[in-house]
C-alpha cells in the first residue's frame, strides 16, 4: 500500500554558504551538479551551498521553496557489471530566485563576496544573442544578457576588484559553450555601451572553462512512481532519477582542481588543458555506437537499447563494432578508451532507463555522418581495409530508410528532404542506383563518398543480402564473402 499522501513533505536545513550560483532548476543539473556538490560537502571541506536562479518565466522555484531547496537522487544502473541502485539525499540549495517575479534579489545575488562558480544548463538554446535585449528590462530575456547584467552588478558593487572574479562553466550540450557565452556576453558589453574597464574586468577577472558533461537522467519517474515512493519516508515532488554513470570534463588549472577538490571524491571529474579529445571519444564511442546500431537493431526486432544485450548477434556486433573498428581510430591512451567502452556497454545494459530505439533514430542521416563515418574513414585510411561491422551498419542505415521492413512500418524520421530523397530512390528498388545517388550526395556527406575504394560495392551487396529480411544472415553473407 502507497502511504506517500500520509508522509511529512521533505524540507531542507542546510545552511552551507552561498558559493555557486546556478542558472536552471531541472533535472539535469539537480542529478548532476547537485551531486557533485554534495559530494564535496560531504567527504571535503568544501561547504558551499548552492542559489538556483530560474532562466525561464516557468519553473521549478517555487516548487524548491516548499522543500527548501532539498531533493533526492536515486541513481540505477549497471557499473563493471553490476547492478547499482542507491538512493541520496541532497541537500545543497540554499536560495532561490525567480527574476522574472523578484529582479533585484537576482541582483543581490552578485554582491555575495564568497561566490566562486556559475553553473548553467539553459538548453543548447539557451546561449543566445538576442539583439533585441535591453540593458534595463527586469530581467533581459536570454540567460546571456541576463548573466551580462549580473556582472556588471558585480564589477560595480566590488568596484572592479579581481578578487570578485569567478570561474564560469556552462553546462549546455554545445562544443567551446564557455568560450560561446563568452562572446555573446561581451557582444552585449559593446551593444549596451558598457564601459571599457568592464570589458578587462570580464576577460581578466572571470574564467570561462568550457565543459563536456555526460549522465544520462531520465528524471521524475512518473510511470513507476510508487517503486520510489515508497523507499522513502517523507514526500518529496521533486526526486529525479539518473544512471550511476558520471563525466564532466572541464577546460582548468591546478587552481580549479583545488577549488572542487576533483581527487577527494568518487565522481569522475577530468580538469584539462583541452577536452576535445574526449568529446570525440563520446562522439564516436558512445554516439556512435547508438546511430551504428539503431537501423539493423530495429531491423532485427529490438525495441530499447537494452534489448541488443539479449541476442548474441546483437551484442557481439556491437561489442565488435566498438572494440575492433572504433575505438583503435582514436588517439588516446587505450587504457582510458577501454574503461570508456565497457562503461558504455554498462551504460546501454540499463534495466532502469528505457531508451527505444525509434527515438535516437531520429535525424540518423546527419547523425551517422558526425558519429559514425569519420570512424568507417578513419579505419580505412589506417587499414587499407573498410571496417565491416561500420560498413554493414551504413548497408542498414540505407535498408532502414526505405521505410518497411517485412511488412511492417519503419520509425523514419528526418527532414522532409531527407525522407523524399530516400522515398523517390527506393520506389526504383535498385540497390546499385540507392547507393550510387546517396553516396554521391555531399548534402548529406559534405564529400562524395562513391570515390572511397570498393565501399559501393560492399553497400550494393548487402543491400542485396538484406533484400532475404533476415538481418543475421545477412551480414554472414557479408563477411564471408569479403572473407572479414
Amino acid at each position: 500500500m502507497n502511504t506517500s499522501s500520509h508522509k511529512k513533505p521533505l524540507f531542507s536545513k542546510s545552511n552551507h554558504p552561498i558559493k555557486i550560483v546556478q542558472f536552471g532548476e531541472g533535472n539535469f543539473l539537480r542529478a548532476f551538479v547537485g551531486d557533485v556538490i554534495h559530494q564535496l560537502n560531504q567527504k571535503t571541506n568544501y561547504n558551499g551551498g548552492i542559489a538556483v536562479v530560474q532562466p525561464i518565466a516557468n519553473g521549478l522555484i517555487s516548487e524548491l521553496d516548499r522543500q527548501g531547496g532539498a531533493y533526492t537522487l536515486f541513481l540505477n544502473g549497471i557499473q563493471k557489471g553490476k547492478e547499482v541502485q542507491e538512493k541520496i539525499l541532497i541537500e545543497n540549495i540554499v536560495a532561490t530566485n525567480n527574476p522574472y517575479e523578484d529582479f533585484n534579489s537576482f541582483l543581490e545575488l552578485a554582491k555575495i563576496p564568497e561566490l566562486e562558480f556559475i553553473f548553467s544548463n539553459t538548453t543548447e538554446a539557451g546561449i543566445v544573442f538576442d539583439p533585441t535585449d535591453q540593458f534595463d528590462a527586469t530581467p533581459p530575456k536570454s540567460y546571456p544578457a541576463k548573466l551580462t547584467r549580473w556582472l556588471w552588478e558585480r564589477f560595480t558593487h566590488f568596484e572592479a576588484n579581481s578578487n570578485a572574479g569567478l570561474y564560469i562553466i556552462p553546462c549546455e550540450l554545445i562544443n567551446y559553450n564557455a568560450t560561446t557565452l563568452k562572446k555573446i556576453i561581451l557582444q552585449y558589453v559593446d551593444l549596451w555601451e558598457l564601459e571599457g574597464q568592464f570589458k578587462e574586468w570580464i576577460q581578466n577577472a572571470i574564467t570561462f572553462c568550457n565543459s563536456l558533461v555526460d549522465r544520462i537522467v531520465p528524471g521524475y519517474p512518473k510511470e513507476n512512481l510508487s517503486f520510489y515512493e515508497n523507499q522513502l519516508a517523507y514526500k518529496d515532488a521533486l526526486l529525479v532519477t539518473a544512471e550511476p554513470f558520471f563525466l564532466w570534463v572541464i577546460e582548468g588549472d591546478e587552481r580549479l582542481k583545488e577549488k572542487l577538490s576533483v581527487d577527494q571524491i568518487y565522481l569522475d571529474i577530468k580538469i584539462v588543458k583541452d577536452l576535445q579529445s574526449y568529446r570525440t571519444q563520446k562522439v564516436r564511442i558512445l554516439n556512435g555506437a547508438h546511430t551504428a546500431l539503431v537501423p539493423l537493431s530495429i531491423l532485427y526486432g529490438h525495441q530499447t537499447v537494452s534489448d541488443i544485450f539479449t541476442s548474441s548477434f546483437t551484442k557481439s556486433f556491437l561489442e565488435d563494432a566498438i572494440r575492433n573498428e572504433v575505438a583503435p581510430t582514436l588517439d588516446m591512451d587505450s587504457a582510458s578508451l577501454h574503461q570508456f567502452t565497457e562503461a558504455v556497454f554498462d551504460r546501454f545494459k540499463n534495466p532502469f532507463i528505457k531508451h527505444y530505439l525509434a527515438s535516437i533514430a531520429l535525424n540518423s542521416i546527419s547523425k551517422f555522418k558526425v558519429r559514425v563515418l569519420p570512424s568507417l574513414l578513419v579505419y580505412q585510411e589506417k587499414n587499407i581495409l573498410l571496417p565491416p561491422h561500420l560498413v554493414f551498419s551504413f548497408g542498414s542505415l540505407l535498408r532502414f530508410y526505405k521505410g518497411n521492413w517485412n511488412g511492417s512500418e519503419l520509425p523514419v524520421q528526418d527532414d522532409k528532404k531527407v525522407v523524399e530523397e530516400f522515398e523517390s530512390l527506393w520506389k526504383k528498388n535498385n540497390s546499385k542506383a540507392v547507393v550510387s545517388r546517396v553516396l554521391s550526395k555531399k548534402e548529406f556527406w559534405d564529400q562524395d563518398l562513391t570515390q572511397i575504394p570498393n565501399l559501393a560495392m560492399q553497400l550494393e551487396d548487402i543491400l542485396d543480402f538484406l533484400a532475404t529480411g533476415n538481418i543475421e544472415s545477412a551480414f554472414n553473407s557479408y563477411i564471408n564473402k569479403y572473407d572479414y
